[in-house]
This record gives C-alpha cells, sequence and structure tokens, in this order.
C-alpha cells in the first residue's frame, strides 16, 4: 500500500481484518480429526474477503500453511487472485486453493511445493492469467526422461507442460536443475497467448528461437540468464516486444564484444520499446563517441547505443552497475533511469528491483547511506520502499538487516507526530515478522530493538505487546550474555514491565518474564 495512505486513519473494515486475522476462532473452529481450521456453519466469505484475509493473516505474522488454508475447502468461500510467497504450504494445501481454479497465483518461495502439484495446476488451471514460480519453488521435474519424442506425444508431455490455454502472464524464475535444452520450448508451447514472460535465473534455455511462436510477446525479462549472446537473434526477431530486460546483478557483471553494435542492433530492431534493462552489463559503452561504429550521431546521447532514440526518448531505461559509470553521464536518451548517481536514480532501482533480492539488498545499501547522512529528501517513498522489500523477502536474512538498519534511521530522523499511528504500527510489525524470521541473528536483533527504542513506550506498541513480549524474552534468554543486544532487550522489557497494568502485566509473569529475569540474575552472581 503507498505510504500516503497509510497516513489516513484506518478504516473500520481493515481494523475487522486484522482483528479476524489475529484471532481466527471468530469464524473458524479447530477439527478434531486433521487439526486443521474450518469454516463455521452460517458463514460465507466472498472472494474479496477470501483474499484480503489471507494477505492480512500473512502481513501480520501469520504462518500461511495447510492448517490455516483449509478454511477455503469450504465451498462457503471464494478466491480468484491468491499470493502465497515466503508460505509454508504443501501440495496438499495449494490443491484446496487451486480447487477455486484461480486466476492469479504466486507460489515463489514456497518450498514445500513439489512436482506433484503441476498435475492439480493443470486440471484446475483453465481460468488461470498469471502464475509465478521460482525461488525455491520446485513444481517441474528435474529430469525428462523420455527424450525427444515427447515433443510429439500429447500423453508424455502432460507430466512436464501445463495445460493453462489463458495463461497471459508467467514468471519463472531460478529453474535451473534442467539440463535439456528441449524443456522449455516444451514448456512453452501450450501458452501461445502470453503477453509477458520472465525467466530469470534460468538456465538452459536455448537460443530462445521457440519464442517466435508466441505472437502476443510484449515483455521479456531475461535477468541473470546466461549466454545472452546466443538468444540475440531471436530476441531481436520479437518485434512487438515493449519491455526488455537482458540485466545482470553486479556479481555476474557480463561485458560484450561490440556493445555498441550490440544495442543499436537491439533498438533498431524492436522498433516498439518502451523499457530496457542494461543494468550490470557493458552495453551502455564507454559514454564517448567512437568511429566507424556505424551509429546515427545525429542526436546529443552519451549511450552510443541509444543514439537512434534521441528524439523517442525510452519510457524506463535500467543503467545499475553498469560499466563506466553510465547513469552518471548527462544525455540519456530515457525519461526514468535506474541508477545509484542520485536519490531519484535509487528510488527508482528499488521500485524495479524489488523481486531480486541479490540486486535489492544493494539498492538498500545505497538507500541506507542517504539516510544515515540525512540527504533523503523523499523520505515517505523510501520508507514504502524499505517496508515492501522486507514484507516481499522475509526468509533473506541480508534484506531484513539491511532494511531494519535503514528503518532505524528513518525512525530515529523524523518527527514522530509526522509519522502517524498506521504507520508506526506498519513499522512495527514488519520489524517484528523480520526478528521472529531471523531469531538467531545478532545484528537483526540489535536492529530491532534499537529500532524500537525510537518508539513511544508502550503507548506505540501495545497492538503487538505478546509477540513483543516473547521477542524481548528470546532476546534477554538467548543472545549472548551481557552482550549489547541482551542490555536493550532487557532495557525495553523493564520499560514494558513498569509502564502496563493489569491483565498486560499479568501476562508478562505468565510468559515467563519473572522467571527468566530470576535466571538472568542467577548467572551474574555465579
Amino acid at each position: 500500500m503507498p505510504l500516503e495512505n497509510l497516513k489516513e486513519p484506518e478504516s473500520l473494515l481493515n481494523q475487522c481484518f486484522k482483528f479476524v486475522a489475529r484471532h481466527l476462532f471468530t469464524i473458524c473452529y479447530i477439527d478434531p480429526i486433521n487439526n486443521c481450521y474450518q469454516l463455521r456453519d452460517g458463514i460465507t466469505l466472498p472472494k474479496e474477503i477470501c483474499e484480503k484475509l489471507i494477505q492480512v493473516f500473512q502481513q501480520n505474522g501469520g504462518v500461511l500453511d495447510d492448517k490455516f488454508v483449509t478454511i477455503f475447502s469450504s465451498p462457503e468461500t471464494s478466491l480468484r487472485r491468491v499470493k502465497l510467497r515466503n508460505s509454508s504450504i504443501t501440495d496438499k494445501g495449494l490443491a484446496i486453493l487451486l480447487r477455486h481454479r484461480l486466476e492469479e497465483l504466486d507460489i515463489s518461495k514456497c518450498k514445500n511445493i513439489t512436482d506433484d502439484s503441476l498435475s492439480e495446476i493443470n486440471k484446475n488451471g483453465d481460468r488461470m492469467i498469471s502464475l509465478t514460480i521460482g525461488y525455491g519453488t520446485i513444481l517441474f521435474p528435474n529430469i525428462i526422461s523420455c527424450g525427444n519424442y515427447i515433443m510429439q506425444d500429447p500423453s508424455a508431455r502432460r507430466y512436464y507442460a501445463m495445460n493453462t490455454p489463458n495463461l497471459k502472464r508467467l514468471a519463472i524464475r531460478c529453474l535451473n536443475e534442467q539440463k535439456n535444452k528441449i524443456y522449455f520450448p516444451l514448456l512453452l508451447r501450450s501458452v501461445l497467448k502470453l503477453t509477458h514472460l520472465d525467466l530469470s535465473g534460468c538456465s538452459e534455455l536455448g537460443d530462445l528461437s521457440y519464442l517466435t511462436e508466441l505472437p502476443h510477446l510484449v515483455s521479456l525479462i531475461l535477468y541473470n540468464v546466461d549466454n545472452i549472446m546466443e538468444t540475440l537473434k531471436a530476441i531481436c526477431e520479437l518485434r512487438g516486444l515493449k519491455h526488455l530486460d537482458i540485466s545482470q546483478s553486479s556479481e555476474k557483471l557480463r561485458t560484450f564484444h561490440q556493445e555498441n553494435q550490440i544495442l543499436a542492433k537491439i533498438i533498431s530492431s524492436l522498433p516498439n520499446l518502451e523499457s530496457l534493462d542494461i543494468s550490470g552489463t557493458n552495453l551502455a559503452g564507454r559514454g564517448v563517441a567512437e568511429s566507424n561504429v556505424g551509429l546515427n550521431r545525429t542526436g546529443l546521447s552519451d549511450i552510443p547505443g541509444l543514439s537512434a532514440r534521441v528524439d523517442r526518448p525510452l519510457e524506463f531505461l535500467g543503467l545499475y552497475g553498469t560499466l563506466h559509470g553510465a547513469c552518471r553521464r548527462h544525455d540519456i536518451p530515457a525519461k526514468l533511469i535506474a541508477g545509484d548517481a542520485n536519490e531519484v536514480q535509487i528510488l527508482t532501482a528499488a521500485a524495479a528491483y524489488i523481486e531480486r533480492a541479490d540486486l535489492l539488498q544493494r539498492v538498500l545499501n545505497d538507500l541506507y547511506h542517504l539516510f544515515r547522512y540525512e540527504t533523503c529528501q523523499n523520505q515517505c517513498r523510501a520508507l514504502s520502499v524499505v517496508l515492501d522489500a522486507m514484507e516481499r523477502h522475509l526468509s533473506e536474512k541480508h534484506i531484513q538487516i539491511s532494511g531494519s538498519a535503514t528503518l532505524f534511521y528513518i525512525v530515529k530522523n523524523t518527527d514522530k507526530t509526522s509519522l502517524g499511528g498506521r504507520i508506526k504500527r506498519t513499522i512495527i510489525t514488519t520489524l517484528l515478522n523480520g526478528m521472529n524470521a531471523h531469531k538467531e541473528d545478532d545484528t537483526m536483533m540489535r536492529n530491532g530493538c534499537l529500532t524500537l527504542c525510537q518508539f513511544e513506550i508502550p503507548h506505540d506498541v501495545l497492538f503487538e505487546y505478546e509477540r513483543l513480549v516473547l521477542m524481548l524474552l528470546h532476546v534477554v534468554s538467548e543472545m549472548e550474555q551481557e552482550g549489547f543486544v541482551q542490555r536493550i532487550g532487557i532495557y525495553l522489557l523493564n520499560s514494558l514491565a513498569c509502564q502496563v497494568e493489569g491483565s498486560q502485566k499479568q501476562l508478562l509473569g505468565d510468559l515467563g518474564a519473572i522467571q527468566r529475569m530470576l535466571s538472568l540474575f542467577q548467572v551474574c552472581l555465579q
């Protein structure tokens, strides 16, 4: 959600969603046979409520697993768009959701899903329009054992291909187990309506000539794909492309020979191109005029290969981590640039690479330095980016560490009254989610505790009181004895204990705070 919206008072509807997400027994009960949630009799939930409930449940620290999604086995529920990123769901739970004949499904970072789910997707995928797979989700079999004849045999293909005839958006990220170059041609043969294809981090793609059979393709993402040179001929034949991404992460920098000619060829071959990402490559050239390169130099462009677009600049150009400081040049024929030359470029890069943990970590570090030295002007947009990054990449420790460090400076250097209650609550919940996911990391615990110290205790944290107490008890019990993190944890726990009354003080005792503090005293006295 845009941060501007968080400045407004929270709607009654959103408050109800949060309450139900934290108190599922208001609409569910536990089935004693399978120990899973079941919807109570007499309750009907339309798709708008079901989809929002899944989102809010996960945002507020709930574990998205089979026990939870069994709620949607009830015929009184409905789903169309489901995002299961970072969930613990298995094939069994996914099968329950797929029976709703979903239109959009995101199963990124769902490590408990196996290739057994492919048949369920094929069985219920006739309405599916958008599918996102990858980053640890193994949906496809590792080996094609049938040989080349499966290209012609439909009965053999059903175990490898996708039966989603209406699919328009497909993202398959980091699928690098396949060693047979017939796999992707086979996989994509039945999805002829595709308009957007993302194959980031995939290997053994071949020359991509099979993509010419996708007549409606307008967006192609090949981030961190090897052997881009081998694919350029096919790419240049996709004349309908509006968005092309052939970028590389900085750790896997790719150097092209005759880089200016290659970029010029891409530009001349793709007349409808509006967005181009060449981050992490040398395709922007050296930024100086070169003789005998056969390029049109009638306009001013400090990127030789883009001279033909001087009078018709690109809407977006990715130049983050390019050689020879391309993003710092003056005459760049693009309206929006992702790079690290200034705050606007860094924020643009963060938004563009929000799905790419390896690249996003570097961008967040750039953003961190802006806040550390108090030079960030657009704090609202920057805060929104950091919160989004931490929510999407909960399992990525370095994203959580970098994000929490930036949150510390944002909260520390911002007038607390200007943050507003909803923004504070979003920051605190995001921090606790990250801390809970990386409990054993001292740096994450330190960043989280230091940031929490910037809030008004206990007023700002009462809505997450029990989760915070449990986290602080972990900090004081499990972190290094008499270490810095433990001392901060003790300070926060003491601040809570001294300023709450009644049931909240009782909860401290029920959760074992007194016993744990006595244990600490005993250790110190030994």
